[in-house]
């Protein structure tokens, strides 16, 4: 089932239960609750959840083991915030405007951070995870060890694919907010 047919279906579904301007406020709600939590998400990981395990842990091996249990939830919320963003925010398109704008730069902007979650989740974390289970306890590892190097290399490849998705989305915010102004 596409994306576009679950789309027409929430539409058809909200005007058949709310009046107009019910239907364009739940899709406002979710549109806007998706990028929250997307966002709220990674601002609590990058900015309270990383830094206090390991500045409060007694090894970088545990708070790796907290973070490296916390980044799969992170990515998930992503991709179904994503998700619900898209269905959303077509949604109130079709409705305000007949067209769903799948091109629309929002739409774009949310289709390249689901690619960048993906990418680090499934090129970058997977491997890391591989070199970590290579390496026993990292704390171990002398800096210069070529699987350590290419650990470090990884992880600050995922600092920017997360920052990348972090801003990108700052930016979908402000088309959105502009958008049902």
């Amino acid at each position: 089932m596409s994306a576009l047919t679950l789309n027409s279906e929430f539409v058809l579904l909200t005007s058949y239960f709310l009046p107009d301007n019910q239907q364009m406020t739940v899709l406002r709600f979710f549109m806007l609750l998706s990028l929250v939590v997307w966002l709220g998400g990674i601002t609590f990981f990058a900015f309270v959840l990383a830094p206090t395990v390991f500045s409060v842990l007694p090894t970088r091996e545990l708070a790796g083991s907290v973070v490296n249990r916390s980044l799969p939830i992170l990515h998930w919320m992503g991709l179904i915030s994503g998700i619900i963003f898209l269905g959303t925010s077509m949604g109130y398109s079709a409705v305000s405007t007949g067209s769903t704008h799948a091109f629309a730069p929002r739409h774009v902007l949310v289709v390249v951070m689901l690619a960048l979650t993906l990418i680090s989740m499934y090129a970058i974390s997977s491997r890391m995870a591989v070199l970590r289970a290579e390496m026993g306890v990292i704390d171990n590892v002398p800096h210069d060890n070529p699987r350590r190097i290419e650990f470090n290399r990884l992880h600050q490849w995922s600092t920017r694919l997360e920052g990348s998705v972090y801003f990108i989305g700052l930016v979908v915010l402000y088309l959105t907010v502009r958008q049902l102004k």
